[in-house]
């Protein structure tokens, strides 16, 4: 199953007491595939360098070349085309934009503006973490 991470719920998973650390484990565990794009990292990167400064951010990436390494479920693609599909934040375009392209089966998101894909036309679909874990991940 393929996947694109909202920022909110990539920064979320890596608390140990997280409600979203099975994300992290499945990711680790190779049973996700994660779509990401550059624009996608950037904003990774950004964010996790001023929440919890370079050094975590180091440790993300170096997980991402890891899982990549280990079951090549990393799974970077580089969209030509701007879908504009999310009409309420211009910056969610680019996962969804990688969502479209990737193919992906859902965004992992708490954001309400990804509920612009539902009936949209294109594939994947906004999910919470809570629901994403409890439909997919709970018992696995």
């Amino acid at each position: 199953m393929t996947v694109v991470l909202d920022t909110n719920t990539l920064v979320q998973m890596f608390g140990q007491t997280s409600p979203h650390a099975p994300l992290k484990r499945a990711l680790l565990e190779g049973r996700l595939v994660l779509a990401v794009s550059t624009p996608i990292l950037l904003e990774y990167e950004e964010v996790v360098c001023r929440c919890s400064g370079r050094e975590r951010w180091e440790d993300v990436a170096r997980m991402f070349a890891l899982i990549h390494r280990l079951h090549g479920t990393i799974r970077e693609v580089t969209p030509s085309y701007r879908f504009r599909a999310i009409t309420g934040d211009a910056d969610d375009d680019a996962f969804a934009d990688c969502a479209i392209v990737a193919n992906a089966d859902f965004i992992i998101t708490e954001d309400h503006h990804f509920n612009a894909l539902q009936g949209s036309g294109y594939r994947p679909q906004a999910i919470t973490p809570a629901e994403f874990i409890r439909r997919y991940l709970t018992g696995a």
